[in-house]
């Protein structure tokens, strides 16, 4: 899953390294953005919260730019400079999990629910979030960002964590990390064994980016469509219909969450089918997703951003919905739409 080395822009790399040791904090920044939104896609599968990315990158790139006089690059540049940028915001990212503690799902909490009930929103949960998908990414590199993958590595302790993504999502060396984490390379090289085979036992199935390459667009929009007019309608059998038998349905910051049709329809039945909805198309962590509205007063307000996750035949194998207009709003949706926003209609 190695991502493709970031450079900075030709023939300005050995120019602007100087000028941003001397000071230069425009050339700085120009060594940096190529670079910064894989950075900070690197600071979320560290923490699992893309809030939490945006303060670790903060840090790091402060870190980085009040160390910048003591950079030396080794061999290439470009290469020196990208590995000195991951060392220093893995440390960041490791610090703010320490001081945090790992982000969970519901399923992390306890077993899934018997029947609906009340259920508070625990607040004194670090939760795993949502991530902005990029237009334009790799299959690679979505498929580091995907909720399961994401999920499972707030699993493993931090040095494993480190390890598996820098050896095998960013293509380092064990070498390499050794020297990022100062270590020996036999400890990386024991931490990616460990983590691949946890990692593994969490995500058992095929990718997300592998289950949606089976599928034609027009087959993955008509799955979206579906859902989101069953939800309209408020028609529990047709959105049962589309969901596998051990489906799972989980609402952070709630932390009651069901497996089954079976449960799955008395929960919606019970709940999301006695409200109105209006819903818009996304995409989050390589996911097909739907942003979900409400009524407000004369227009519809985003609430809640359902994350959905496909089986190979098609079916939902698991809705993750992310309760908080903050949610929403990470997708690039928008906060409300017009009172006569249309229902979803299939075609």
């Amino acid at each position: 899953m190695a991502e493709s080395l970031a450079t900075v822009p030709d023939g300005g790399a050995a120019d602007d390294l100087a000028r941003a040791r001397a000071g230069d904090d425009a050339a700085f920044a120009r060594l940096v953005a190529p670079l910064r939104r894989d950075l900070h896609a690197h600071c979320y599968r560290l923490l699992g919260s893309a809030h939490d990315a945006d303060d670790a990158l903060q840090d790091a790139l402060l870190r980085a730019w009040r160390a910048i006089g003591r950079f030396t690059p080794h061999g290439e540049p470009e290469r020196s400079l990208r590995s000195w940028l991951y060392t220093v915001a893995t440390h960041a990212s490791l610090d703010a999990a320490g001081r945090r503690g790992r982000r969970a799902l519901p399923m992390d909490l306890g077993p899934a629910a018997e029947r609906p009930g009340d259920d508070p929103p625990r607040t004194e949960v670090a939760w795993l979030g949502p991530y902005p998908d990029e237009p334009g990414a790799a299959a690679e590199q979505r498929e580091s960002v995907e909720l399961a993958f994401v999920a499972a590595l707030q699993h493993l302790p931090g040095n494993q964590r480190a390890a598996l993504l820098l050896t095998e999502v960013l293509g380092f060396s064990a070498a390499e990390v050794a020297a990022m984490m100062a270590t020996t390379t036999a400890s990386i090289t024991s931490a990616t064994q460990r983590a691949r085979a946890t990692v593994a036992a969490r995500v058992p199935g095929p990718s997300q980016q592998r289950t949606l390459r089976g599928m034609s667009d027009a087959a993955l929009a008509a799955t979206v469509a579906r859902y989101a007019a069953a939800l309209e309608a408020g028609d529990a059998e047709a959105l049962v219909g589309l969901l596998t038998e051990d489906v799972t349905w989980s609402m952070p910051p709630s932390a009651q969450w069901f497996r089954g049709t079976d449960a799955v329809r008395a929960f919606l039945r019970a709940a999301p089918l006695t409200v109105a909805w209006r819903h818009v198309p996304a995409r989050v962590n390589g996911q097909l997703a739907v942003g979900c509205y409400t009524r407000d007063g004369d227009v519809w307000r985003g609430r809640v951003l359902d994350v959905l996750t496909l089986a190979p035949d098609g079916r939902i194998a698991e809705v993750t919905a992310f309760i908080g207009e903050e949610n929403v709003a990470l997708a690039g949706l928008p906060a409300t739409l017009p009172a006569d926003a249309p229902l979803t209609a299939v075609r």
